[in-house]
């Protein structure tokens, strides 16, 4: 009997349509006998708005209403084409925060993954990421400062003013507790809790929270850790961490430290899981100066296949051969010339020659499961 997993696919903008071309090369090798992947292709993001006035279509909602998954491209413009959409109807916040919010993607999971074959691209010292950095960041998704309540106007001095409110309840931050506890119990059993509790009385709560969570998982080494000093850990010495769950926008910030840590963020695949669905993505940009010509890594893209298979579809041991097959990849001197170091031995391929050498080692790899 075959199982079947509808997924919804976002090219997304620029580089989108090129790795995610190359990622769903990856994803066909892994259908068989018993698991079949029926994609539907369906228009996100800015180029969606040039096109149909939306970027977030009617038909892509339907899509990712029906999916079992979504898969979701990088989207965004050059700043000269993004001036040409409204502010409030551009892809970040007509498009992307809907999603989250519509699917309650709660948490958010980015592997800062560097093997010992890829340290050569870390801007870091050798002895700082020798042997490899494993990290897993979880970002709490849909709360926070982001999706507070927003104001903006002129005073009665006539002066210009915003104000954005930063909100959580016991709730919204126990839900990701629950999800960066066990994340840890599955892996090394050290979670680090990223915090600002000497200034925000929102911290405060977060770390309550927290440890009222950490008494249901004895087993679980838990560390606090202000957002600041972790930051500076970061850099100094990255092996120290394992899992680290913080609030919404620490997050997006420390992912982005996450992915200079590598020495890219087209090394950082992303996934935004809700109670009911998830959503899959590189964490990196658009990069609309390299779109169309062949050269983008789909390293984050591909990585983004893996997780979808191992948190939605159950498939771990898929997931692992793929993160394996690309390691191979990189480790026999292969790249593609957006992550080429001219110091570096490195062969430089297209994005789809990158995602060729990727289906064949991971078909050799699921060969030998079989056998």
């Amino acid at each position: 009997m075959t199982t079947r997993y509808t997924i919804a696919v976002l090219e997304g903008d620029g580089i989108g349509p090129e790795i995610m071309a190359a990622a769903l090369k990856v994803l066909d090798a892994c259908a068989s006998d018993t698991v079949a992947f029926d994609l539907r292709v369906v228009p996100f993001g800015g180029q969606a708005y040039f096109d149909t006035g939306s970027v977030l279509p009617a038909e892509t909602l339907d899509a990712c209403d029906a999916a079992d998954a979504i898969l979701k491209g990088p989207i965004g413009l050059s700043y000269e084409d993004s001036q040409k959409i409204p502010v409030d109807a551009q892809p970040e916040r007509a498009g992307l925060l809907p999603l989250r919010q519509r699917y309650r993607t709660f948490a958010n999971f980015r592997p800062v993954y560097l093997p010992p074959e890829l340290v050569h691209f870390s801007p870091l010292k050798e002895r700082v990421v020798a042997g490899g950095i494993d990290i897993m960041m979880i970002r709490e998704l849909v709360g926070g400062l982001y999706f507070g309540e927003k104001e903006e106007g002129i005073d009665a001095q006539g002066r210009r003013y915003v104000k954005e409110t930063l909100e959580y309840d016991d709730d919204e931050i126990r839900q990701v507790m629950v999800v960066a506890f066990d994340e840890a119990r599955k892996r090394g059993k050290l979670l680090h809790n990223v915090h600002k509790s000497n200034v925000l009385k929102s911290s405060v709560l977060w770390n309550s929270v927290c440890s009222e969570v950490h008494s249901e998982y004895p087993d679980v080494d838990l560390r606090h850790i202000i957002v600041d000093a972790a930051a500076t850990a970061l850099i100094l010495n990255p092996r120290q961490f394992d899992v680290m769950v913080m609030e919404n926008m620490f997050g997006d910030i420390l992912s982005d430290l996450g992915g200079g840590l590598l020495g890219s963020l087209g090394l950082m695949p992303s996934a935004s899981v809700g109670p009911e669905k998830a959503l899959y993505e590189p964490s990196h940009g658009s990069a609309p100066d390299i779109a169309g010509q062949g050269i983008a890594n789909p390293y984050s893209m591909i990585g983004s296949v893996a997780l979808m298979l191992d948190k939605s579809f159950g498939m771990e041991r898929t997931a692992h051969a793929i993160w394996e097959a690309m390691r191979q990849v990189f480790a026999a001197g292969y790249t593609t010339p957006d992550l080429g170091d001219p110091e570096e031995d490195l062969t430089p391929i297209s994005t789809l020659a990158f995602a060729d050498r990727v289906v064949e080692a991971l078909d050799g790899l699921l060969a030998e499961e079989k056998s």
